[in-house]
């Protein structure tokens, strides 16, 4: 992206490095990172930056319109609509892949986006890692809008505490210890002091829920949800019948609620329009099907990690379609080989971290994470035997 820092990093690599580099990373919590991490991370310059948040701010004014909540509201499916939605959500995620447009200009365009956390906490620690065993140039940062690693832990510590103490405050997942993610829960606990508390832990009584600290019940006052439903539904009949404590009418706060999960999501790219957006429609809403289907991918708009979705899209997969209001057809991107690296060039995506604190009028960019890929689609099974993928990070100029 940065050519003449691209070809000094690459010069200066040696697998010597990288080795060290993932001893270190894994220091922290050995055995806990399950997911391939790249030998480098992403430089961009200020102008592609620019393209990139302004994109996502473009995003945040339909968000934060007045009838959000109104056209967003079949977003939520029934079966898992949970009481007590606060006013907003506390965390988005925008995916971006880097692409080229037709006249071969590489700009940025949307992928998808969710109402969601992510990998926030370990962030920190890739960065601080990173920086150690690679030389990152001067006037570059992870972090927007003026944060540093200080200053962005304190504010996602605020947002996820709110007004409570630690031990009143729970990271919730399924399983969470059998996670791929498991290492941004660990980190969460080091930078925020909460703990990490699996739903099969939860005791309710009434309105109210508690979990085992050290051998002392201790009441949840806010959660800080990881859960997805739609991995819920994949679990056990035990964990199930355990989840549907979640739409109890409960006293406590959310942060996020989880009906932002889908208010937030591929729901929303039809309302949008932007040019780094692709052109997305409701299925059930298409009055003609493109001729150019190749063009074209087709999402569910309820799946998890990625599930269902059609790369190459016929007619017929359209035809099976029983269920039109819950797919998305989005104008495919055609991603950058844009990294170089020692043999094949690598594509890349990279997520913007907005983080929204209460009573606050809209959220702010914080940090991101970058994804490199050789495969057809992001992701690892489309990465088996490569090198140059998998996990990383963005060094933005300031």
């Amino acid at each position: 992206m940065v050519p003449s820092i691209r070809k000094q990093f690459n010069k200066n690599f040696t697998t010597e490095k990288y080795h060290a580099y993932l001893d270190d990373l894994s220091s922290k919590h050995p055995g806990a990172i399950e997911f391939r991490v790249a030998e480098t991370p992403v430089f961009i310059g200020r102008d592609f930056k620019n393209k990139v948040l302004s994109a996502c701010e473009s995003i945040v004014d339909v968000i934060t319109q007045f009838n959000f909540n109104s056209i967003s509201s079949h977003a939520i499916p029934e079966n898992v609509r949970v009481p007590n939605e606060n006013a907003h959500t506390h965390f988005i995620a925008f995916d971006f892949g880097i692409c080229k447009n037709e006249a071969g200009e590489l700009e940025p365009q949307l992928i998808e986006m969710q109402g969601f956390p992510t990998l926030f906490a370990y962030q920190i620690w890739q960065d601080e890692i990173c920086r150690k065993h690679f030389e990152i140039p001067k006037g570059y940062s992870a972090y927007l809008n003026g944060l540093n690693a200080q200053t962005y832990q304190q504010l996602l510590k605020e947002v996820i505490l709110g007004t409570h103490q630690p031990e009143n405050v729970i990271l919730l997942e399924i399983l969470p210890h059998q996670q791929k993610t498991k290492i941004d829960f660990y980190c969460t606990t080091d930078y925020t002091g909460i703990p990490v508390v699996c739903l099969t832990q939860l005791i309710q009584e009434g309105r109210k829920l508690f979990y085992e600290n050290n051998g002392v019940k201790t009441e949840v006052k806010r959660i800080y949800n990881r859960i997805i439903f739609d991995d819920l539904q994949q679990q056990s009949a035990e964990i199930q019948e355990k989840g549907k404590l979640l739409l109890s009418d409960l006293d406590v706060e959310w942060a996020p609620h989880p009906n932002w999960f889908y208010r937030i999501s591929k729901y929303t790219l039809p309302f949008i329009d932007h040019p780094y957006v692709p052109k997305t429609w409701f299925l059930s809403e298409l009055d003609t099907i493109p001729e150019d289907l190749e063009n074209y991918v087709l999402k569910p708009l309820f799946s998890f990690a990625g599930q269902g979705v059609v790369i190459d899209v016929t007619k017929e997969d359209i035809d099976k379609v029983t269920d039109p209001q819950n797919w998305i057809l989005q104008r495919k991107v055609k991603y950058a080989d844009i990294i170089e690296t020692p043999d094949i060039s690598a594509k890349a995506e990279i997520r913007i971290f907005y983080f929204w604190k209460d009573g606050e009028p809209r959220p702010i960019a914080t940090n991101n994470l970058a994804r490199l890929s050789k495969g057809k689609m992001i992701g690892v099974r489309y990465n088996q035997d490569k090198e140059w993928v998998g996990g990383s990070l963005v060094y933005f100029e300031e």
